[in-house]
């Protein structure tokens, strides 16, 4: 694919993806990226082989230690040569369709905003979810950083906030989640309880209500009211399992206003 050729009008653009053992999904990352003039990649100790096919890639490959999503990330956006960055994870593909709206925000020197979100596609064990809580999921990921960034405490579920206006781009970001159900089962354990710790540390308090209705209300959010239900077994199981996740985060909130460690 080739690059974009800067001009006056062309601000050139940073891609920025933060890893830690992902081989086998860097390569397709950085190769959707391949329109980027710069690509970074911020590692936290990979034990495979991803900071050596990130380099073949032609990325520009930092080391640091973990300290959570969010501090890595901002790290990653403080390190681009340029103002405009792209931030990914190794998980996520830029679509065609989304490459050209990007490249037409570009064209026009991306004078209409700060920032720009757009619709994310994630793939459910072979399946594209379309419907329910999964989809459009816009994440705001393309933003000027002297305007914005990844603020705020919260190291889990981040996000970027930018000063000014925001727009949204027409194509999908290309997510694989997941690359088992026992990954995912691990990986929202862990994000339940970093969020329980973030929301102990911030003064909120778990219920007995809340902790019969919250997942009971996640689940027919997205499976019934947003029709997650048209993704058949796959919607089925994808609402299943994140009204879990609301349970487990819940009860571990539970336990730590009543002094005990998840």
């Amino acid at each position: 694919m080739r690059a974009l050729q800067p001009s006056a009008n062309h601000p050139l653009i940073s891609a920025c993806i933060i890893t830690f053992n992902e081989a086998d999904r860097i390569g397709d990352c950085l190769d959707s990226l391949a329109f980027c003039d710069e690509r970074v990649v911020i590692d936290s100790g990979s034990t495979d082989a991803t900071r050596e096919i990130a380099r073949a890639r032609g990325a520009r490959v930092l080391e640091r230690p973990f300290d959570g999503f969010r501090s890595q990330k901002q790290f990653a956006v403080e390190q681009a040569t340029h103002d405009w960055v792209l931030c990914l994870d190794a998980d996520e593909r830029v679509s065609p369709a989304l490459r050209d709206a990007i490249a037409a925000a570009r064209a026009g020197g991306f004078a209409e905003a700060a920032g720009y979100r757009f619709p994310r596609l994630s793939d459910y064990f072979g399946r594209f979810l379309r419907h329910g809580n999964a989809y459009p999921d816009r994440v705001l990921r393309l933003f000027d950083r002297r305007r914005g960034g990844w603020r705020g405490t919260r190291e889990v579920h981040e996000s970027v906030r930018v000063d000014g206006p925001v727009r949204t781009l027409r194509g999908d970001l290309i997510h694989f989640p997941y690359r088992s159900l026992a990954q995912q089962l691990h990986k929202t354990e862990r994000y339940a309880r970093m969020m329980a710790e973030h929301d102990f540390a911030r003064g909120k308090r778990a219920s007995l209500a809340k902790l019969v209705l919250a997942p009971a209300w996640r689940f027919w959010r997205g499976f019934v009211l947003r029709g997650g239900f048209l993704d058949g077994w796959h919607g089925l199981v994808y609402a299943y399992v994140r009204a879990n996740y609301v349970r487990q985060k819940t009860i571990m909130l539970w336990l730590l206003q009543n002094g005990r460690r998840p």
